[in-house]
């Protein structure tokens, strides 16, 4: 009998062996091609004899020192080598342990950059419908999937939702891409109209919408406008990188893409590529000087931040992501990813969309293709393709809830950076198989 506290009471999950490059095993022996780098972390794939080495150096000088009394080489490298490659005025880096650490740091320092400014009032967060920020209180009442709110909601600071831009759903026939994307940003500003101008604190986005609604990438001049309307009232862009950011759709940050950088950006997942756990937040240099000129202290933490283990392992990971290419690599291999998807599924009956940036891909599953109707969710179409590619070999990532937290499904692809031709062959004949099976 397991004591271990599961994330579903009634599975039965395979234990794992080992894992090697793309690959994964049990301990019955079964391979299995991650084909989602488990959650969107593991960019280098399994086994990377560099970044394990680079652990056990650390681990023999020194595993753990609190950040209140010691600062350390690796998290002032760390730190360091972010900045260099970070986009706009992003100048401080604050090292966490995982993603929704990152957000909630962010919208603390956001929340406290204007108190010690003198503007009190501003307190309130607008971010988007059918995004996900977290699962800790405060990112996740900031992120917009209803279903997972819900059950907490009594519980959460109050956020406002405006429109995704999501252009397979939300742009409509007598309109370019364009100006669709100009239109649900603009959203932005009406929202800010209604709550007051000097009230709003925040605009929180995703560049490229993850988990939620499966790999959906910002139309031209989308982020440049919402950034425009931020800059306009005085308002913070914090923008969530945990599972875009770190090369995942083909630049180390998301954001690059765009033309835009924020003034605060979460990142994690891809930062330690599952080796360790860490994440971190960054700030601009404005943002850091209202601190160090006001109260010369940040009113957050955590335990294990600037783990020194942790920051030595992203240290490694980092490098091979910039200095070693594997950023770029994604690129090139997610256009490739995206053809042999397109070539195999593009008329598909099911398959609606096929979307994303990088090795950042999603598949929106449809019962009706040309309506682009879902599936009725009772049909459980995502549950049911989570089991059939994992009994063909393939870990992926289905989704339910794509449109509204309850309708529509969708696949996610996120498989480590060293994806060569074949896994691409690999991740398609499985998906094949799995839909054949279950539509």
């Amino acid at each position: 009998m397991s004591h271990v506290f599961p994330r579903h009471t009634k599975s039965k999950l395979p234990m794992i062996s080992h894992g090697t490059g793309v690959y994964l095993y049990d301990t019955d022996g079964k391979r299995y091609l991650d084909g989602s780098g488990g959650a969107a972390v593991s960019c280098l794939g399994h086994g990377d004899a560099e970044v394990t080495a680079a652990i056990k150096a650390q681990a023999d000088t020194i595993a753990y020192a609190h950040t209140s009394f010691f600062t350390s080489a690796p998290a002032e490298a760390l730190a360091d080598k972010l900045i260099a490659h970070a986009p706009g005025a992003l100048e401080r880096v604050y090292l966490v342990s995982g993603g929704s650490e990152a957000m909630e740091a962010a919208l603390k320092l956001a929340r406290q950059y204007f108190l010690e400014i003198g503007q009190p009032q501003r307190h309130r967060i607008i971010a988007r419908q059918q995004s996900y920020h977290g699962n800790t209180l405060g990112a996740l009442a900031t992120g917009g999937n209803q279903w997972r709110r819900e059950p907490f909601a009594p519980m959460m600071i109050e956020t406002t939702h405006i429109s995704p831009c999501y252009e397979y759903r939300g742009r409509r026939d007598d309109e370019s891409a364009f100006d669709y994307g100009q239109r649900v940003a603009n959203e932005l500003e009406a929202e800010v109209q209604r709550l007051g101008p000097e009230t709003v604190m925040a605009f929180v986005a995703e560049p490229v919408v993850g988990a939620t609604a499966g790999a959906v990438p910002p139309v031209e001049g989308y982020l440049k406008r919402v950034r425009e309307i931020c800059d306009s009232h005085g308002i913070l862009l914090i923008l969530d990188e945990v599972m875009c950011g770190m090369g995942r759709t083909g630049t180390l940050f998301a954001c690059e893409q765009d033309g835009v950088a924020p003034d605060i950006c979460a990142i994690a997942k891809g930062l330690g590529a599952g080796y360790q756990p860490i994440g971190a937040m960054l700030c601009t240099g404005q943002i850091y000087a209202a601190i160090e000129n006001g109260s010369g202290f940040f009113q957050h933490g955590h335990t294990y931040i600037g783990h020194p283990m942790a920051c030595a392992a992203a240290n490694v990971v980092l490098s091979k992501l910039t200095d070693g290419g594997l950023a770029a690599r994604a690129a090139d291999m997610g256009a490739r990813l995206q053809s042999a998807l397109e070539q195999a599924f593009g008329q598909h009956p099911h398959v609606g969309d096929i979307r994303g940036r990088g090795l950042f891909r999603g598949l929106e599953l449809v019962e009706d293709r040309a309506t682009k109707k879902p599936f009725d969710p009772a049909r459980g179409v995502h549950k049911k393709l989570k089991a059939a590619t994992f009994k063909a070999g393939l870990a992926c990532y289905p989704m339910g809830g794509t449109i509204d937290g309850q309708n529509g499904d969708h696949i996610l692809l996120a498989p480590p950076f060293i994806l060569e031709d074949a896994h691409i062959d690999e991740i398609v004949t499985a998906l094949d198989t799995a839909m054949r099976e279950v539509l």
